[in-house]
This record gives structure tokens, sequence and C-alpha cells, in this order.
């Protein structure tokens, strides 16, 4: 088949935070030291910001150090903290902790609220007036390598084939894109970042990478709650997960409220999307939301292994940063700011190493000393051992997280972690708890959930979930964990069809449902699940 090349200097798969503050960086750096680099960028989504999914609460201090007058300069501030307290449940109670005894990490006064779609696309908007090309609507499906095992750039998905593998009247093969150096800042569980961990063997010196799934709606509500912010704990988890909620009060008496809940519990029965909807069951929320109306959801996941999670993020041809790294910060609920300064530490190491003329493995390694030096690794590094801590019980968190947190991370060794699909506990078909009901006002089943999140796919085109072993989903995981996949989507993608009579039983993949949150990749208990591109579409999380 004839591919079209193109050919540029550096590109950036993935416009997210920190893909466009790399693009950014890169393009100041590439000026200040004379270097006439091409820079693009692709992004999968149809339109910048399609994907971009976060609470968020953010933190300032990455975008300010890269654009000191953000705020006069137009940056899409919702509003800023004016409110913040820890909220406790109990199944019909609510404590709250505010001040002094709010937790830290929950201590919001000032911080921003924002859209993160919203923020890229301005980000985008600055990387286009720096001389940056940002495209979207371009799916990076597959690394190109070169002679020498290095990165040369990537192949963008075939457009325009049949669902059964034919070529379609509009076929259009993917583009070769070829580059001295290819950025991957895919976001969480990237299918291209994948493969190069896989490939390059890029986690074997780092504990595996743990995930939570966070699920999130924006209502419509009575009152105004603009500038307040508030996190809870305790029910409906109880100490059988890791997680808990947000309420963001946002302008024009919008609200945005998510539920997070990580993913190593074991439970091969656990819902994200019905612990998230029971959640809004309890009387306070209830109260926040009665008489409003849903507007908007989504859903994603978000890594939470730290520092001692992330893998080697450079070699020859090649850097990764973002979520597609780990940089999150478990503790405080917040990346966005550590995305995009490790987007900007990046570019700093790369634009030197273009200055001696190549890209290697050898000058890209200087990123660790430059992120080492960092305030985004000092963050990182004293709360490397917090999440690992409540993978071995939530009384030893507890104790070993809040002594860590008074001593500022000083509690010496590294704890190992276990990966999320390894802790599931066999349970054949049953399920551990009792599913809520859907009311259609309050509480919402999946497939509503997913047409407020106007995700949509061409129907005839390759499936983008791909089940290597159909006859494991069949044979072994419906005895052994009861087909987890029915519940663990929060999108309702699969489905899953016992059978009866002649009619053996088989697996439905409603691949039009998928809201890119790639929970499936990660959490199948045989990783029998390939989260591969798709042409086009997802979700559409404008204003989200």
């Amino acid at each position: 088949m004839e591919r079209e090349t193109l050919e540029v200097d550096v590109l950036v798969v993935g416009a997210g935070p920190a893909g466009l503050a790399f693009a950014i960086q890169m393009a100041r750096d590439c000026q200040e030291k004379g270097l006439e680099k091409a820079i693009l960028v692709l992004d999968k989504a149809e339109e910048l910001g399609h994907h971009t999914l976060s609470g968020a609460v953010m933190d300032p201090r990455g975008i300010l150090e890269m654009f000191p007058h953000a705020e006069t300069d137009g940056f899409p501030i919702d509003t800023k903290v004016s409110d913040d307290a820890m909220w406790w449940f109990s199944k019909a109670k609510k404590r709250v902790f505010k001040g002094a005894l709010c937790p830290p990490p929950f201590r919001n006064q000032g911080k921003w609220i924002i859209s993160a779609s919203s923020m890229v696309k301005w980000m985008a908007e600055k990387a286009e007036a720096v001389g940056v090309e940002v495209y979207p609507g371009f799916a990076a499906a597959e690394i190109l390598y070169g002679d020498k095992g290095e990165v040369v750039g990537v192949r963008t998905v075939d457009q325009g084939v049949s669902k059964s593998g034919e070529k379609k009247s509009n076929f259009q093969p993917g583009y070769d894109i070829k580059a001295e150096l290819t950025v991957f800042a895919e976001g969480t569980r990237g299918s291209c970042t994948k493969q190069l961990i896989r490939d390059k063997k890029l986690d074997e010196n780092s504990n595996p990478q743990i995930w939570s799934v966070g699920v999130k709606e924006i209502w419509k509500i009575k009152k105004d709650m603009a500038g307040q912010v508030y996190h809870t704990g305790g029910w409906p988890l109880g100490n059988k997960a890791y997680g808990g909620g947000w309420i963001y009060g946002l302008p024009d008496n919008r609200l945005s409220i998510g539920f997070v809940t990580a993913m190593d519990h074991g439970d091969a029965s656990f819902d994200y999307h019905a612990k998230m909807q029971e959640w809004k069951t309890h009387p306070a929320m209830r109260e926040l939301l009665e008489g409003g109306e849903l507007v908007k959801y989504g859903a994603k996941t978000i890594p939470e292994g730290g520092l001692h999670s992330m893998p080697r993020c450079w070699g020859d041809g090649f850097m990764i940063v973002g979520d597609s790294a780990g940089v999150m910060n478990t503790q405080r609920l917040k990346g966005l700011h550590l995305s995009i300064k490790s987007g900007a530490l990046a570019a700093q190491t790369a634009a030197e190493a273009f200055v001696t003329g190549a890209v290697s493995a050898a000058e890209l390694s200087r990123f660790d000393q430059k992120f080492e030096q960092s305030w985004a690794y000092q963050e990182l590094y004293k709360i490397r051992n917090f999440r690992q801590a409540f993978q071995k019980s939530f009384t030893w968190g507890f104790l070993r997280g809040g002594l860590d947190m008074l001593l500022g991370g000083r509690l010496p060794g590294k704890l190992g972690l276990q990966s999320d699909h390894e802790r599931y506990t066999k349970c054949g078909d049953k399920i551990a708890e009792e599913r809520p009901t859907f009311d259609g006002k309050l509480t919402f089943d999946k497939l509503t959930d997913v047409y407020f999140s106007g995700s949509i796919h061409e129907e005839d085109q390759p499936c983008h979930l791909v089940v290597p072993d159909p006859d494991l989903c069949v044979n072994r995981c419906t005895a052994e964990y009861g087909n987890p996949c029915q519940h663990f989507c929060p999108a309702a993608v699969y489905e899953w069809d016992p059978g009866e009579g002649e009619k053996a039983a088989s697996l439905m993949i409603n691949a039009s449902n998928c809201v890119h949150c790639k929970t499936c990749d990660i959490a199948d208990p045989y990783q029998n699940i390939e989260w591969l591109v798709p042409e086009g579409g997802g979700p559409v999380y404008s204003g989200m």
C-alpha cells in the first residue's frame, strides 16, 4: 500500500496539556537558540479538547510559569475557589471538616476551577502563535522504528475501512509522519505509549502502574455555588476501595461532580458508574441536586502509582510526558500542573539535544536530571509511597500516609505495588453488592449517561476494541470472574449474552458507546482487551 510520508523535525502525539506545553516551550527554546525546527502536534479528537477531561481544580503554578500573564491574557478560568471543606459520609449523615480540620491536600483556596477542554483550546492558540502546527483528527495508530530500533515517527490510522476489513469508496490510507524526535503525550494508557513501553521495556525498573476511574457529570442546579469546592470520603466505598467524590461550584448555577475509585479493589463485579450513581443518593447530594438537570457526562482513567511507577521517559528518538508518563499527585487529586511542567522540561531537554545535533538516548536522558531538580519532582517525591500504603490496608495507609505527610515525605524505603488486574478475587458470576436502581432524575443508567457524553463513532469500521482470545472470555473468564467487562466499563460497551438452547454464550461489543476512558484495557483480568484508536469519533467534552 502506498502511503504519503510527511517529514517534520519534532512530532508530538496528543494535544493535551503536556503535549501542547512541550510544543510551546520547544518553539520558544528553538527561537532562542537560533534553531529552525518544524513542530507538529497531532490529536485523535476531531476538534481540540473533545477528548480532554479532568475535574478540574487546577494548581496554576505550571501554567503561570509558562504564561505569567495568563489571567489577563484570556486563560479560561471559570472561577476561583472561595470556600473548601472535606465532607465525610456515612450512609445517612455528613460530617464537615473545614479550615484547619480540612486535610491539607484538600485545601484549595485561590486555586482555579477550569474546564480542561477549554484550557487546551487556549494553549493550542498559543502554540500556533509561535509557529507550531496543530492538527486535530489524526490518530496515531502505530510507532515507526528505524533500522537500529530508534523511534522515527508514527503511522496514522487508515480511514474508510469497513467492519469486515474491506476498503470503502472513501478509503484513505494513514500517513507515515516521520520526525527526528517523537513525543508521546497521549494521556492515560495511550495505545502507542503502551506499545513503546512494552517494546523498550521502559518500566522494568519501576513499580507497575495502577489506576483509578473517574466518572464525572455536569449539572445545572437551582442555586449559585460558584467557587465552592468540597471533596467527600467514606460512603459508599467504606474501606474496600480507595477513592472519593468531588463537588465543584461553577458559574451560571452549574455544578461539576465526580466520583473517583481506584482499580486495585479486587472486586471483579465492581461497577464504577453504578458507584457514582449510588453516591448521588446520599442526602447531602440529593439536597444539592434536587430540581436540577444533568447536562454532560464523561469518564476517564487516572494514573495513581506515583513517582515509583513512572517508566523511563526517554530513548533514541522519543520522549514521554504527562499522564502517559504517570505524573499525577494522587494525594491532592491533581495532575494538570505536573503534566504542563513535564512537557516544558522535556522540551528544554530536547532543544539542548538538537543543539548537539542528535536526539539520542544519551542526550535525552538529561531529562531525568532536569526533572529531579524541579518542583514537580519534589512534589511527587514527598508522596512517593503514599498510594502504595493504601494497597496494603486502609489502616496502614492512613497511619503511614499521615505520618509521612507530617514528616514531609521523609520516611525511607520504596513500597511495592501489585497491578490492578492481578488483585481480582475469583468469584464466578457472583455480584458482590446490590446494584442501585436508576430513576432518570437523580440517577441514570449507562446508556443515558453515554448520550450526555456526546460520544459517537462510525458504525461501519473495524472494532477498535480487540479481544485477541474470545474463547478465554467464554470458557474461563465466565467461570472465574463472571465477565467483569460488563461491570467495569462506564459506557455499556460490553454486554454478555449467556446464550440459550443451541446458541452459544458470547461477548457483544458496542464500540460506538466508547468514551475513550481505557478502563477495559487496564482492568481486564487476563489483559485480553486491546484498546486501539478508531478512525474518528469519540466523546465530546467541550466545557467539561
